[in-house]
């Protein structure tokens, strides 16, 4: 299996899977953009189904998404009658728990956002829990736990990433007591990912 920096190489663009080390010099990309191999640097024109199921692997991976969850998510909004499918599968995918606290700067990279979340460092209104796949609605509130209150580490975490810009439909309702809301569903255009995400329904719909 790839590494993570491979990862990003391999699709061409970083998918913040290092954490910390993405925002640095460090990072593969910013060093060397060629694909991963002693090959690398020779890519073969792609089929069509090749293309699509290359979108695919790009948002599993972004996410950090198993196959039967990224299927899920799609079969989901294919019951939302408004805006386009691939479109409502992205905005869906996003408001994963452990997105959403990595968005917020509460954790360095996804992975950690959902190591955090299984070992319940943080209330959704109010209730504790451990479930990095829940989704966020409008509205719904986070917070750290009393679990969390106490987690040295990931204070300093927080600290660290405060003056990290988070995306506008989320608000630090009381920043200094680490409560967070969510204001609306995000858009196409808040998320940072390169894709073109019909290639994912043409894929699917098959």
């Amino acid at each position: 299996m790839l590494n993570k920096c491979k990862l990003c190489r391999a699709e061409g663009q970083k998918l913040f899977l290092k954490g910390a080390r993405c925002y640095t010099d460090k990072c593969s990309i910013s060093r060397r953009q060629s694909g991963p191999g002693e090959h690398g640097q020779m890519r073969k024109k792609e089929s069509e189904y090749g293309l699509q199921l290359r979108a695919k692997q790009k948002v599993k991976r972004y996410y950090g998404l198993s196959e039967k969850q990224c299927k899920k998510y799609y079969n989901k909004v294919m019951k939302i009658k408004e805006g386009k499918t691939g479109e409502n599968m992205l905005s869906l995918i996003e408001r994963r728990l452990d997105n959403v606290i990595y968005r917020f700067g509460w954790a360095t990279s996804r992975l950690q956002a959902r190591q955090l979340v299984t070992h319940r460092n943080f209330y959704v209104n109010g209730i504790q829990t451990n479930i990095p796949s829940c989704i966020i609605n409008v509205g719904d509130s986070l917070s750290l736990s009393e679990h969390g209150k106490k987690n040295n580490f990931l204070k300093e975490i927080i600290a660290a990433y405060a003056t990290r810009n988070h995306p506008h439909w989320l608000e630090f309702s009381d920043q200094e007591h680490y409560q967070a809301k969510i204001l609306k569903n995000p858009s196409r255009s808040d998320i940072d990912l390169e894709v073109d995400e019909t290639l994912i329904v043409e894929l699917y719909s098959k």
